[in-house]
C-alpha cells in the first residue's frame, strides 16, 4: 500500500470515465498526490437491447460466462433485474478482481478469476479454461476489442458467442479547452489503462496540443500500450503497471515519484 505523502505533490492526469475515477483519485490525494480527471473514454449504452435479453433470457443455454469489464457487469446487471437468479449450470469467469468485486455487490460469485495480472492471457492461463471442447461461452463485453479471447477458446473446442452490452467512444472535447493541461508544470505524469484510452487522449488533444502531449510520461498497463506510445511519438519510455487496478497503479506511480526524486528518469 502506497504510503501518505509517498507521491510527493505529484500531479497525475486520471483518464477513467466518469464515475470510475472516484477511488483512484482518492488514493493519489491521500498519498500526498495531485490527481487531475480526464475522462478519455465515455460510456454509454449498447444500441442492441435486444440481443442482450436474449441472451439473459436463455443463460441455461451456456457453460461459461465471462464478463470482461467492470463496465460489462454493470450494463448487463441493469438488464438482470428480472432474472430471480443466476443458473447454477454457468460458471462465472472475469478477467479482472474488480469486475469480481462488482459482480459480489450483485450477490454472484466468480468461479475463474486470474490472481495477478488482468487480462486475456492469463485467464486464459486457468487450467480450467484448457479443454474446452464443447462448451459454450457467452462473453459479455463493449463494442470492438481484441478477439484474443474468442479465438483462443474457439481454438480449444469451445462454441463462442460475443453480447455488447456497452459502446466505448470518445468524448467530445474542444482541443483547445485542454491545451493548458499539456503545458510544462502542469502535469508530471499521465494514466491510461487501455489502447482506446490513449489513442482517445491523443486525438482529444488535438493537432495544436499533440506535440506538448507527447512530452508527458506515463503509465500504463501491457506491452500493447507501449507499443502504441511510441507509435504516437511520445517521448518517454512508458511505465508498465502490473495490472489496471488501482493498486497496482499507484504502485507505479510511487515508483515514478521516487525515481523522480531521485533525479533517474530518462
Amino acid at each position: 500500500m502506497v504510503a501518505a505523502e509517498d507521491l510527493h505533490g505529484l500531479r497525475v492526469l486520471v483518464t477513467r470515465p466518469a464515475g470510475q475515477a472516484e477511488n483512484l483519485h482518492g488514493l493519489i490525494t491521500a498519498a500526498g498526490g495531485r490527481p487531475v480527471r480526464l475522462p478519455a473514454i465515455e460510456i454509454q449504452d449498447t444500441l442492441d437491447t435486444h440481443r442482450l435479453q436474449e441472451a439473459l433470457t436463455q443463460l441455461e443455454r451456456y457453460d461459461l460466462a465471462v464478463f470482461i469489464s467492470v463496465n460489462a457487469v454493470e450494463k448487463t446487471m441493469e438488464y438482470c433485474r428480472f432474472l430471480s437468479c443466476w443458473p447454477e449450470t454457468v460458471k462465472i469467469a472475469t478477467v479482472g478482481a474488480r469486475s469480481a468485486g462488482a459482480l459480489a455487490a450483485y450477490g454472484l460469485s466468480v468461479d475463474l478469476v486470474p490472481e495477478h495480472r488482468f487480462n486475456s492471457e492469463a485467464l486464459l492461463a486457468l487450467p480450467e479454461l484448457q479443454d474446452m471442447t464443447g462448451r459454450r461461452v457467452v462473453i459479455f463485453r463493449g463494442n470492438g476489442g481484441r478477439d484474443k479471447l474468442r479465438d483462443t477458446l474457439t481454438g480449444r473446442g469451445a462454441v463462442v458467442e460475443y453480447v455488447e452490452v456497452y459502446r466505448r467512444v470518445c468524448p467530445d472535447v474542444d482541443p483547445g479547452s485542454l491545451l493548458h493541461l499539456w503545458q510544462p508544470g502542469v502535469l508530471d505524469i499521465i494514466t491510461a489503462t487501455s489502447n482506446e484510452t490513449l489513442q482517445n487522449l491523443f486525438d482529444m488533444a488535438g493537432a495544436e496540443g499533440q506535440a506538448a502531449l507527447l512530452e508527458i510520461p506515463l503509465v500504463v498497463v501491457s506491452q500493447r500500450q507501449v507499443v502504441l506510445a511510441e507509435k504516437l511519438g511520445f517521448s518517454h519510455t512508458p511505465l508498465v503497471a502490473d495490472n489496471a487496478g488501482d493498486a497496482a497503479i499507484m504502485k507505479t506511480l510511487a515508483m515514478y515519484s521516487s525515481r523522480s526524486d531521485a533525479g533517474a528518469l530518462d
